[in-house]
């Protein structure tokens, strides 16, 4: 078995809304502020095999060498019968 694995993350930003939004009524729309407060940030991690139509999404709270690594440790327990797995990254 030699899967190709897509790996790619992005780090989100975490906001809740400041005001409640107005409601909707006839004919218009709820509408919402602009504010909101900042909840700091997470960050996604995709494993996507697509050949096989999997896809998996990771969240951390932090974006470093650490969860980059345990996000390819995860892939190599995912396919432990594999004998290559080609990972494929935009920018490691």
């Amino acid at each position: 078995m030699r899967p190709v694995v897509c790996f790619d993350e992005s780090p989100k930003q975490l906001i809740t809304e400041v005001r409640k939004p107005l409601p909707p009524e006839p004919g218009t729309p709820a509408r919402y502020d602009t504010e909101y407060e900042r909840k700091g940030v997470c960050d996604l991690m995709m494993i996507c095999e697509p050949k096989r139509g999997f896809r998996q999404v990771d969240i951390t709270d932090r974006r470093t060498k650490i969860e980059f690594a345990q996000c390819m440790k995860h892939i190599a327990d995912i396919y432990p019968q594999a004998s290559v797995i080609r990972v494929v990254l935009d920018n490691p």
